[in-house]
């Protein structure tokens, strides 16, 4: 009699829970959305935004004259690449009235958004609601992910892309062997996203292949060999139509594509050599070349720049799922769900760490690794306040206060680097003010644009002039096309400082600190991320500070 009514009350106060858990979540979306409607514009323009603009371009142009004009399917490497992004971001320009690359920044942070709605909702359908809330916290304050969003044309679309795609592996492990038209539907999208984006989304085949290993030993077990095989066969049947329209799909994104059955492959075989001159980069105070970087080149950004709850909490989960498939009361279902998010979330860097391919712009090539990071971390922490509730209730509140607590120290550091969240090293790295003189920090130079802003206000205060004749000159160490969109027309850049009358230079290693009058500076926690200088009347040879051999 008395399980009967402590179940009557506990099933209305666990749906409460789980109801607030829901109404917060939608509510930490809403207040992300917001922030970044006031905000995007403040991001600058990294090296490829300019390139991809004019990538987009082609595309559209391609489209619009039935294929008869196909520069897009030899421009510079990007036709190795999808360009879904950049085409809906130009077609966005056409109907809002932004500038060109603040709708790309807009397009991002919506784009973004999606990946945090589709993680919470990946994290809630695997470990309950309350998991969905804290991965979605633990996703929307990871300063990587979040700074990434805005300014990253390809990564930050693949790893959206990516989660979308997981989320319907997870679904169709739970509903096999008869998935639901949905769920069918979630699958050939993220497949024809992921791989519309880059050729890395044939991960998730690896994913699934060694995920459902689980589920199907146990339909080999307990439903025969025949049937197995049959259900596993109609499974595949059951997918045919989502994965045509996921075909489809990345055709649009990418039409080098499908022109021949092997140019995904060829996409492949391009991209696992290192296709460029090297050059060097900060790692861990040396200077080394990008194909020698060294197998703790992932691993060690990985461990400095996520927060250190997203660590803490995504240890656990890895090794729950690990524990989990020894154990005969978890199911085959629940295996392979936390299988193929363990594998989601490492086997990337598993693998660069043992093909070591070319290493550089830190880990922003790998952040479609962080969504089931997130989801992983969600669930543990779920799971842990469910352990406590049974057996240690009196620390529930004390394990809250250390979530709570691990979450400020990212969006402490987010509010002050903004908005170069991107940058973001940990308090385990010192902070940006420690890893300055070890690691890259603004290497896509977006600080850039506020630079520009700043020798802009810094002209119009003095109320200065070019001389007659011709425009302010000014010589840009760091990406020189964004660089010219930021200052406008009235302003011509190059690289050559003797004959102009401005310096810009990034904070990074390779941009020589000049003696000349600094006009601006753009600084985070003490750390100079760019520096605009007067130099009329002096002889600057150079710029760079190139490295010794």
């Amino acid at each position: 009699m008395s399980s009967i009514t402590t179940s009557a009350f506990d099933t209305p106060v666990r749906r409460s829970v789980e109801r607030t858990c829901d109404d917060l979540a939608l509510f930490v979306l809403g207040i992300v959305a917001i922030v970044a409607g006031l905000t995007f514009r403040d991001y600058g323009l990294g090296w490829d935004d300019y390139t991809h603009a004019e990538y987009a371009d082609l595309l559209l142009r391609m489209y619009g004259s039935g294929f008869k004009d196909t520069a897009a399917l030899s421009f510079a490497n990007l036709y190795m690449y999808g360009g879904g992004f950049d085409m809906a971001a130009a077609l966005l320009h056409k109907a809002i009235p932004l500038e060109l690359f603040e709708t790309r920044r807009l397009l991002g942070a919506i784009v973004g958004l999606i990946g945090l709605a589709v993680t919470w909702r990946l994290a809630r359908r695997v470990g309950g609601p309350l998991a969905g809330l804290a991965a979605l916290l633990l996703l929307a304050l990871c300063p990587t992910f979040y700074g990434h969003m805005f300014m990253n044309p390809k990564d930050a679309p693949f790893a959206v892309a990516m989660v979308v795609l997981m989320l319907g592996l997870v679904r169709l492990a739970q509903e096999y062997p008869s998935p639901s038209p949905r769920t069918i539907l979630i699958v050939g999208l993220g497949a024809g996203l992921s791989i519309g984006c880059r050729i890395l989304g044939g991960l998730a085949l690896v994913y699934a292949a060694a995920g459902f290993l689980p589920l199907f030993i146990d339909e080999f077990r307990n439903q025969g060999a025949r049937e197995a095989v049959h259900r596993f066969a109609h499974v595949v049947y059951m997918l045919l139509p989502g994965l045509a329209f996921g075909y489809l799909v990345m055709g649009l994104m990418w039409p080098w594509a499908i022109l021949e059955p092997a140019n995904p492959l060829h996409a492949l075989t391009y991209f696992s050599h290192f296709f460029e001159k090297p050059w060097k980069e900060m790692f861990d105070g040396a200077l080394v070349s990008v194909p020698d970087m060294p197998w703790s080149y992932l691993p060690t950004l990985f461990a400095l720049q996520l927060p250190e709850i997203l660590l803490g909490l995504l240890t656990l989960g890895i090794a729950g799922t690990f524990l989990s498939l020894s154990r005969n009361d978890v199911t085959a279902r629940r295996k392979t769900i936390f299988l193929m998010l363990t594998l989601a979330a490492t086997l990337p860097l598993v693998v660069a760490m043992v093909k070591r391919p070319a290493l550089y712009n830190g880990i922003r090539h790998f952040i479609f690794v962080i969504p089931p990071m997130a989801v992983l971390a969600g669930v543990a922490f779920a799971k842990l306040m469910g352990w406590l509730g049974e057996t240690r209730r009196g620390w529930q509140p004390a394990a809250l206060a250390v979530f709570a607590f691990g979450l400020l120290l990212p969006l402490s550091e987010m509010i002050r680097l903004h908005p170069y969240q991107y940058t973001h090293f940990n308090q385990i790295a010192g902070t940006v003010r420690s890893a300055n003189n070890l690691f890259m920090l603004d290497y896509w130079g977006l600080a850039l644009k506020q630079a520009s802003q700043g020798l802009r206000e810094q002209i119009d205060e003095r109320q200065e002039v070019p001389p007659q004749g011709r425009k302010w000159k000014v010589a840009v160490c760091g990406p020189q096309r964004p660089a010219q969109v930021a200052l406008g027309d009235g302003f011509t850049i190059g690289w050559d400082s003797n004959a102009a009358d401005f310096a810009m230079t990034l904070g990074q290693f390779y941009c020589k600190g000049l003696t000349a009058p600094v006009l601006v500076e753009i600084k985070r926690d003490d750390v100079v991320f760019a520096r605009v200088y007067d130099i009329r009347g002096r002889s600057i040879s150079s710029l760079l500070a190139i490295p010794a051999p």
